[in-house]
């Protein structure tokens, strides 16, 4: 089986490919001797939703303040629609940033929160009061321009920060995690109408975040950082289905890594293979595999009631551990309970397993 590659980004030369708004080369931000961002080449497209995402200190928030002009690169350059940017200040770039902290106004009203920025560029009042509503019509907070932002929910209090970004009509809109101070059932709500603002108003938008699922629920493309690099850059499904190495394949979701003997032992081949823990399905001892698919022994470790699926954690007579997921279809934690310390036998397709590379 052939190891898993990073995905390319798209080849531009065809007349059929999208114009791309932002376009980084070479880039690198070094710290005094930390180095931040390491030789990074990324090409972002007209109308794309696109995803930096990776662990705390990777280096994405880095890349996105650099777009933004909040921090000069050390090397390399940034084009803005063909434009090298590089080297211009943050309000001679045609970018708008939404913060985590929304930073909106508290004496002002929302819309006068939302005009702010047009006030400050002299655009006439009658024009800025339009523009303002509009914006304010696309996040679907029409009715409350006359609101403080102490009387809106935090996920009103987001929108908003959303509308006084895009009423600049920028080419980019970039967003530092913007959704990190909401509880998780807003910030899932906001996940959904996030993207569906982005679809309607058509503007690119680069997004960062550490959390994997707001990535792939989000996501046309997402770039996967560690160490200042991007690991893996390709779409939701490319990166969850076929991670590039161990790293993509454990940061992004959950992922069962067989390695050593056990990787020898059961798929037959030397090597590192990434399998889904989804993929997996709990079987009888005596039930035999297919042709199409490989199997393991072991005894279950653990049992995790989760509500809506369980997770099985096995440990296998091979050596290493795999863990399982099935849906609850009709069990109830009573029922799965009994399986802790049960000899089992997991089966799983082997077109769903992959060879991936040690992250270096």
């Amino acid at each position: 089986m052939p190891p898993a590659a990073a995905v390319a980004s798209p080849d531009l030369s065809g007349a059929d490919q999208p114009n791309t708004a932002v376009s980084l080369r070479g880039l690198r931000k070094t710290f005094g001797d930390v180095v931040a961002v390491d030789d990074v080449d990324l090409d972002i497209f007209d109308g794309e939703f696109l995803t930096l995402l990776g662990p705390s200190g990777s280096g994405k928030t880095t890349v996105l303040r650099m777009i933004a002009g909040f921090e000069l690169p050390t090397a390399g350059t940034i084009l803005l629609s063909g434009e090298d940017v590089s080297q211009k200040a943050p309000f001679d770039r045609d970018v708008n940033t939404v913060f985590q902290d929304y930073a909106l106004f508290p004496h002002m009203t929302v819309l006068q929160n939302v005009e702010y920025g047009l006030r400050v560029k002299k655009v006439p009042k009658a024009e800025r009061r339009q523009r303002a509503q509009e914006a304010l019509d696309n996040v679907r907070l029409a009715d409350y321009g006359k609101r403080k932002p102490s009387q809106l929910s935090g996920g009103q209090r987001q929108r908003v920060a959303l509308a006084r970004a895009l009423v600049n009509r920028p080419r980019v809109l970039l967003l530092d995690e913007p959704l990190g101070a909401l509880d998780l059932k807003l910030r899932q709500e906001m996940q959904v109408e996030l993207k569906e603002l982005q679809r309607d108003v058509g503007v690119t938008f680069i997004f960062v975040t550490h959390d994997q699922e707001e990535a792939l629920t989000m996501s046309d493309r997402i770039a996967v950082f560690d160490t200042g690099r991007i690991r893996q850059l390709g779409s939701p499904a490319e990166i969850y289905e076929r991670p590039a190495s161990s790293f993509v394949a454990g940061f992004v979701g959950t992922s069962n890594l067989l390695t050593a003997t056990a990787a020898t032992q059961i798929i037959g081949q030397e090597g590192t293979f990434s399998i889904r823990p989804e993929k997996v399905r709990i079987a009888a001892v005596e039930e035999e595999p297919t042709a199409a698919e490989h199997s393991a022994m072991g005894s279950v470790h653990d049992v995790e009631y989760v509500g809506a699926f369980t997770r099985f954690i096995v440990n296998l007579e091979a050596g290493g551990r795999l863990v399982a997921v099935q849906q609850n279809l009709e069990s109830s934690s009573s029922d799965v309970s009994g399986y802790r310390n049960t000899r089992v036998r997991l089966i799983w397709n082997r077109k769903h397993e992959f060879r991936v590379a040690d992250a270096t």
